[in-house]
């Protein structure tokens, strides 16, 4: 492949800010016709009005987990599709069964309207079935844009949007100045949704079957669906639940202040839109680089913390001057306090969702279900503390903490573990063991090849002749080569599991698809998320120019040494669990570089030793996870009051 995986990596990156880039452009403009929205609505409906409106808008946004589930799951797979014709099989499929729920979802709130508008305390049950309208078009308008997002068309998605939005503000004006009040708005709500489906225009080719399996269609949406509900749960059941337990004025106030929310919200989500369709059609090593979820998690963070900022140093008057004198709140914590906490709170979450929206783009994503429990825990959170509007506000952004430390744990864990794929154990020959060596040999060998280095610099003159002819022998040099190489590798060596058995072994060119790199960060620019030494030395050759020039010609520096009779390197000390199962290289990993790119043949100009342990996977060196790094972190702190040098100056 011509293009290098850096290239590849850094496209993926830039493509998912471009694509953040178009749909933060039109939520920017959404959001701002949103914001003119809601001013109008709370202008001319008053306090008591607006509430209205707003939890009746909720019951849409509420259902809209189902309509959500048919967008980012037809975008899924339309996005893994290769060919147009399978793209529009897939969207047909899609297309006819959202239709179907729609129909019913809408039958359900007109039949259900009477004990929805009790509880929420409405002016008229008929709000709920002018809703239920809107909610008929909502879900299979779900389908249409998930092909446009699907097909990478993010110019477009942030079009229809915005349509909808416009059609939303102007008819609410149109309505309410020709007298119809809240109605009026509610109506202009549903015939919005209405328009922006007609003007979601997606282009479809051929008549191909549908290439999808209905039951792997019909189990990712559900998991979709799950995922959505808990999301619109925590989003929204705070109005719902403030409208039934507090008075309309109050409910009102706090309509204004998740309007924020949203705000910080639909930002969220137009990173997560972009970024969705363009993981869901990459490698397994493309999205496994944290580069890729952090480029995502800094986006949203960073529009996040500003909009939180502006909302702490934004005056009270501000408000009042927009909203009407009736939105004052008197005493500290007036309505800028509670807007700027509320905001943080959904920061939190958002930064949740883009993890577990990344996740479902490539698997089941379990994370939902994790999800769903919070938002029946915030509700019944909520059902207990509600003494004020800031006591409400306070539960959700504490157990929006709790949800993103649930979510974001597991997540790096599975990050930070090494790949399944990356070397495959089971399918090599044992190595050959050659003889059985002390550890004091192995250290030998890895304070050699470092002894030169500027951490020695104070004892090369002094020690140099222990290091470069040890005698193992003699217990007192034994003790001064350890103390030495603890100086500057105390951390890594208390790694090493302490059973762990040495060896001189013989590594041939056909182990060494078997025997893998440490992903260092020089490696990882060449390695194709595999790090095996074929791998990397295949990286070498063809993507050199990814690598900083000094490194590359320190590579070949040590392989021209290869080409005389004695090279006089030292050993390449290597770590396992048993000589059946894959090898890590603890140190001489440029050595056996150099040698590899040299020529096969140079690798047996190099001596290899190998600690084998039962217990290396407890070694992070060995096996890179959230497990094997707080063992490291316990070690560093126990031994961090331990002084090598010091050691060393008491031998000699």
């Amino acid at each position: 492949m011509a293009t290098s995986v850096v290239s590849t990596r850094k496209t993926l990156q830039a493509r998912i800010v471009s694509g953040s880039i178009v749909l933060l452009s039109g939520s920017g403009l959404n959001t701002g016709i949103n914001l003119a929205y809601n001013i109008a609505v709370a202008r001319y409906l008053g306090p008591n009005g607006f509430g209205h409106a707003t939890v009746i808008y909720t019951i849409l946004v509420l259902l809209s987990a189902v309509t959500l589930s048919f967008q980012i799951i037809a975008a899924k797979f339309i996005a893994q599709q290769e060919s147009l014709e399978s793209r529009a099989a897939v969207y047909r499929l899609f297309h006819r069964f959202s239709w179907g729920c729609g129909i019913a979802v809408a039958l359900l709130l007109i039949a259900f309207q009477g004990g929805i508008s009790g509880y929420l305390n409405l002016p008229d049950p008929k709000l709920v079935s002018l809703i239920a309208v809107g909610a008929a078009f909502y879900v299979p308008l779900g389908t249409r844009r998930g092909f446009i997002q699907g097909t990478c068309g993010f110019r477009n998605l942030a079009i229809n949007l915005v349509i909808e939005q416009v059609v939303r503000l102007a008819g609410s004006l149109a309505l309410i100045g020709l007298g119809f009040g809240l109605h009026g708005v509610i109506a202009a709500n549903s015939a919005a949704i209405a328009i922006a489906y007609y003007t979601a225009r997606v282009k479809l080719t051929g008549r191909l079957p549908n290439p999808l399996r209905l039951s792997h269609a019909a189990h990712e949406t559900f998991q979709a669906a799950i995922f959505f509900a808990g999301q619109m749960v925590i989003n929204n059941c705070g109005i719902v639940l403030v409208n039934h337990f507090f008075l309309a004025r109050e409910a009102g106030f706090y309509a204004a202040v998740a309007m924020v929310g949203r705000v910080i919200f639909s930002f969220s989500q137009a990173v997560v839109n972009s970024t969705f369709p363009l993981v869901a059609g990459t490698s397994d090593e493309e999205r496994r680089d944290l580069r890729v979820i952090a480029t995502s998690l800094a986006l949203v963070l960073g529009v996040g913390a500003a909009i939180s900022a502006g909302l702490c140093i934004a005056p009270a008057e501000l408000w009042t001057h927009l909203f009407g004198a009736d939105f004052a709140i008197a005493g500290k914590y007036n309505l800028p306090y509670l807007l700027a906490l509320y905001a943080f709170a959904t920061v939190v979450y958002s930064l949740a969702g883009v993890i577990i929206t990344f996740e479902m783009s490539y698997k089941i994503a379990n994370a939902s279900w994790v999800q769903l429990v919070f938002s029946g825990v915030l509700i019944g959170a909520i059902c207990e503390f509600h003494s004020s509007l800031r006591e409400v506000v306070l539960v959700q952004l504490v157990l929006m903490a709790l949800l993103f430390v649930f979510v974001a744990v597991p997540f790096l864990i599975n990050s930070l573990t090494d790949p399944k794929d990356v070397l495959q154990s089971g399918n090599q020959r044992p190595l050959r063991l050659i003889r059985r060596v002390s550890e004091d040999t192995a250290i030998a060998e890895f304070l050699k090849s470092d002894f030169h280095g500027p951490a020695f610099r104070a004892y090369q003159s002094a020690l140099g002749e222990i290091v470069k002819s040890p005698n193992f022998g003699n217990r007192d040099e034994n003790a001064k080569r350890r103390a030495l190489l603890f100086i500057r590798h105390l951390y890594l060596w208390r790694e090493i599991p302490p059973d762990t058995e040495w060896y001189e072994i013989e590594i041939t060119a056909e182990d060494l698809a078997h025997v893998r790199m440490f992903p260092r960060a020089q490696w990882r620019k060449v390695a194709n998320g595999k790090f095996s030494t074929l791998e990397i030395a295949e990286g070498m050759r063809n993507r050199q120019d990814q690598l900083d020039s000094a490194f590359v010609a320190k590579i070949h520096a040590i392989g021209s040494r290869f080409r005389i009779e004695d090279p006089e390197l030292g050993a390449v000390l290597l770590i396992g669990v048993n000589e059946t199962e894959p090898l890590t290289v603890l140190d001489g990993n440029h050595r056996l570089m150099a040698a590899v790119l040299q020529s096969p043949s140079a690798i047996h100009k190099l001596r290899f030793i190998c600690g084998l342990s039962p217990r290396m996977t407890e070694c992070c060196w060995y096996r890179t996870n959230l497990m094997t790094l707080f063992r490291y972190a316990k070690n560093v702190l126990t031994h961090s009051s331990r002084s090598p040098a010091a050691e060393l100056a008491r031998l000699l």
